[in-house]
């Protein structure tokens, strides 16, 4: 903590000269990347000990390397045009953990920033964090919930990596099947442990992937997970297997409605069912917008909605309580799926028959209608279409947007920016600043809405606004996902944000 007191002291001195010359620049880099050392030492403890997770404006900070954690510095001074340095981090960091603290989620940025606002009413950061964080021991206690991915595509191997990665003491949700069509060999666990391994648009997995052949399962990071073979849901006991009470995250997409996904309540050790697309005669949720109005203990099957619903609705929620909506048009600048042709062949879709790699595709989305699922005023005031384009990941969708009350570009960037800084859409909605923004840029993004403020246009008149969201309609959206499942589950820990 001295060290640490010194290096601030220097940092701050008017007469330390750092840019006198390049051995004194060389130097602070020096302290800087230590006391990031030193942060990453703190996350680390108090992630696998105390299953404490620390962010930074919702950026992930566990297995970040000194670089990415100081560029996420870097954008958070930015987004609240504060310093935030990570002198400041260490000491937040190192209150937190004296502190007895019951698992939780908390904000480092947000906690930060507002010591720089409330700095005169504390004497220090313990006293300062133990003020803002005195209610998460009010916070009940959860009981870890067994989950099973019924299927293991794109969006399957995605949640399998965020639940490997995030599973610390395995307080929360815990891996433990994943179930897929056909023989199980030697060769078939070989390819799903490569494909979880390596992948073209996220990269090489952070974490441990190997095979248990004798017993049909994937070993990640040191854990068993069972990789059950099956062609119905209601023919597998997984008690069999040792889990009880389950999620099964459905991420096929053969079963969509209520009856069909009815079928995995009818196995045993399993209790919900979380669908990862639209469903048909069951709560279609946007975490964030309208969870709250379903209560897990009354019901057992949910849809995530789509990638694309779960982008434009958090923003079109923004602007409805902002400014209110009288009409609308969405266009989603789409990322090309496998559900399309490499080269032109037969599609029972018209258009999604042409290569994808060589071809701008239309072709529909319901998005536009399945936002009223969660947003009901907007009944009937959007309407909607889609592009695919030649990118692999990462989509565009454009607003616009009808208003009921005037603003301007500098108004409705405001209200987005704060939107994204406080209230429940924090984790949803990403303040983009970057005047050089491209779709590779937002691969990895955990905000399933990513908000251009640089390319918001808006009429004279004040009641037109065109809007940009970004979104990787494979991560982001993913993210959504297990939020969901955290509530569906009940093993929310308390956050602070």
């Amino acid at each position: 903590m001295l060290l640490l007191q010194k290096i601030k002291h220097q940092f701050n001195s008017k007469n330390m000269g750092f840019n006198d010359t390049y051995e004194k620049e060389l130097a602070f880099q020096a302290d800087r990347r230590r006391a990031t050392v030193e942060f990453i030492k703190i996350i680390s403890d108090l992630w696998y000990d105390k299953s404490i997770e620390l962010v930074i404006f919702r950026n992930q900070l566990i297995d970040r390397n000194v670089s990415e954690i100081l560029n996420l510095h870097e954008y958070a001074g930015e987004f609240v045009q504060k310093p935030i340095s990570i002198f400041d981090s260490v000491e937040i960091a190192q209150a937190i953990s004296t502190l007895n603290l019951p698992p939780a989620k908390l904000d480092i940025g947000k906690l930060t920033y507002e010591f720089h606002l409330e700095d005169q009413k504390y004497g220090n950061a313990t006293a300062f964090v133990a003020s803002k964080l005195g209610k998460a021991k009010d916070n009940e206690a959860i009981e870890p919930k067994d989950v099973v991915l019924y299927g293991f595509g794109r969006i399957g191997r995605l949640v399998a990596r965020e639940l490997m990665t995030r599973t610390g003491k395995g307080t929360q949700l815990r891996l433990r099947a994943i179930v897929t069509r056909g023989d199980i060999t030697e060769t078939v666990l070989n390819k799903r442990a490569s494909l979880l391994r390596n992948d073209s648009v996220h990269g090489v997995f952070s974490g441990i992937v190997s095979t248990d052949v004798k017993n049909s399962a994937l070993i990640i990071n040191g854990t068993t997970v069972n990789v059950i073979s099956a062609n119905a849901p209601e023919d597998i006991d997984y008690t069999s297997y040792g889990i009880n009470n389950a999620l099964v995250i459905d991420n096929t997409g053969a079963f969509r409605d209520k009856e069909a996904l009815s079928r995995h309540l009818k196995s045993k050790g399993v209790e919900k069912v979380l669908l990862t697309a639209p469903g048909k005669g069951i709560p279609n949720i946007v975490h964030g917008v309208n969870h709250l109005e379903h209560n897990p203990d009354k019901t057992n099957i949910f849809s995530a909605a789509s990638c694309t619903t779960n982008a434009i609705t958090p923003i079109l929620k923004a602007v409805e309580d902002s400014f209110g909506i009288s009409t609308g048009h969405l266009e989603t600048i789409h990322a090309y799926t496998n559900d399309q042709n490499l080269v032109d062949n037969f599609h029972s879709k018209y258009r999604r028959g042409r290569a994808a790699a060589l071809n701008m595709v239309i072709t529909e989305t319901g998005a536009g209608k399945a936002v009223s699922k969660a947003l009901p005023t907007l009944e009937g005031k959007l309407t909607s279409n889609a592009i695919r384009v030649p990118v692999p990941n990462g989509s565009l969708a454009i607003l616009n947007l009808e208003l009921k009350n005037k603003t301007t570009v500098a108004s409705i960037n405001t209200i987005m920016k704060k939107y994204a800084l406080e209230g429940d859409l924090v984790e949803q909605i990403k303040y983009e600043m970057s005047d050089e923004l491209v779709s590779s840029d937002i691969v990895g993004s955990s905000a399933p809405a990513i908000y251009d403020s640089k390319a918001t246009i808006v009429r004279k008149d004040g009641k037109n606004a065109i809007l940009y969201i970004w979104y990787d309609n494979e991560y982001g959206y993913s993210q959504q996902v297990i939020r969901l499942a955290k509530y569906i589950s009940k093993v929310r820990r308390y956050a602070y944000y």
